[in-house]
């Protein structure tokens, strides 16, 4: 006997059919003698309509009461999977995040998870009753409902799996797992069977749209064995592992990219000590983040350029804060394009293998295409190009990099 997490995305269970063909996934594992956990998110666009209704009622909102709101759409969908259940001769029984608890801090709208309790589940399981979770909310130290960003149902699946000791966290989404890019626009893209949680991390948080970046955190800091699945189709998914459980590691894994960007240039900013602390302290302030940060060499040691990225809905903020402290951070101009993308080539091999970086300028180059802004880590190196090459760009790196499906 297993005890078995099982998250269903908002695809998976769009509509009463998609949740009765979710509900017979749980059977099977109720059936093969597993103890279960169902997380589920909000039916397709629920959430969408939900933030929608606060935001025609009211554009400065309390946080408290959006979290309120935008909860509800899993309350539903954990009641009408229960019942489904039931209805198939299963016990099963809806749980809200204040019902386990599911405590969190006070951050509404981004909260964290700090503690779960495990007992009152624990119980029902002695009785053979499934448990169906509603993702993505928590209770704050108030006694509040919380929220945990949009994505937070992977979120909460991980953390019920490590906080239950799970044998393992099935993600059920509309795709059958991880692919090495966007198959959408690289039609040659192909499955991976196992990735790295660093990989799957990176990954996450260039774009991949697969896990929400804060699960495959929780996931690798507790050891929770996690798998990528198809809610529609019965194949194997992809495995998110510790390195040492790969035998021989790709060069590079996967290329993501991320149309949530926006670069800004503070054109002749002062170089003197203390200029950075005053542009990115603000922004850091008005919970802005910064990701890509570039600075011109300054040719006669008094003005420089600072150029660097955040996303496209931060954009206006951010010019709003910079703006504001204009004569405080001393630059003469500042200029704007939300028309970028950023392409990220990810895989721990990069570590020991050489001539990454110039495979990718070269290809680019070869395609025409410029680069406007460079970051790298140990396995990642991310460029800054023209939204319009997105396409290009992601077939030729994914073919240079040998990625593409035999």
């Amino acid at each position: 006997m297993a005890r078995i997490v099982m998250k269903f995305g908002g695809t998976s269970v769009a509509d009463l059919d998609r949740i009765a063909n979710a509900a017979e996934r749980v059977r099977r594992e109720v059936e093969a003698g597993n103890e279960i956990i169902v997380c589920v998110s909000a039916m397709a666009g629920v959430t969408n309509q939900l933030v929608g209704y606060v935001d025609q009622t009211s554009k400065m909102y309390d946080a408290r009461e959006y979290d309120t709101i935008v909860s509800s759409g899993e309350q539903v969908t954990a009641g009408l999977m229960a019942l489904r259940l039931q209805a198939m001769g299963i016990s099963a029984r809806s749980w809200m995040g204040w019902q386990i608890p599911i405590k969190t801090n006070e951050v509404h709208g981004k909260a964290r998870i700090e503690d779960i309790s495990t007992d009152l589940i624990i119980e029902r399981f002695a009785e053979g009753q499934v448990a169906v979770v509603a993702g993505f909310q928590g209770l704050s130290p108030r006694n509040r409902i919380t929220t945990l960003g949009r994505g937070g149902s992977d979120t909460t699946a991980v953390a019920l799996a490590a906080a239950f000791k799970a044998d393992r966290c099935d993600i059920y989404t509309d795709v059958d797992g991880v692919y090495t890019t966007d198959p959408r626009i690289v039609s040659k893209a192909r499955k991976i069977d196992m990735i790295t949680f660093e990989e799957m991390l990176e990954m996450a948080s260039q774009g991949a749209k697969v896990l929400q970046t804060r699960s495959v955190e929780v996931a690798m800091n507790y050891g929770v064995k996690l798998q990528v699945r198809s809610s529609f189709e019965d194949t194997p998914g992809t495995m998110v592992v510790d390195e040492d459980e790969i035998v021989e590691q790709q060069v590079v894994s996967g290329i993501a990219y991320s149309r949530d960007e926006a670069k800004i240039t503070l054109v002749r900013v002062n170089d003197k000590p203390g200029v950075a602390a005053a542009i990115f302290g603000p922004l850091s302030d008005g919970s802005i983040n910064v990701d890509m940060i570039v600075q011109s060499v300054s040719p006669d040691g008094e003005r420089t350029d600072m150029t660097f990225t955040v996303s496209k809905t931060d954009l206006g903020r951010a010019i709003e804060v910079l703006e504001s402290n204009r004569e405080k951070i001393g630059y003469e101009n500042l200029l704007s394009d939300d028309n970028v993308v950023k392409i990220s080539v990810i895989g721990v091999g990069m570590r020991s293998h050489a001539g990454v970086a110039q495979t990718m300028f070269r290809t680019l180059s070869e395609k025409g295409i410029n680069i406007q802004v460079i970051s790298t880590s140990e396995i990642k190196i991310s460029t800054l190009i023209a939204e319009d090459y997105t396409e290009l760009a992601l077939r030729a790196l994914h073919t240079a990099y040998g990625l593409d499906a035999q």
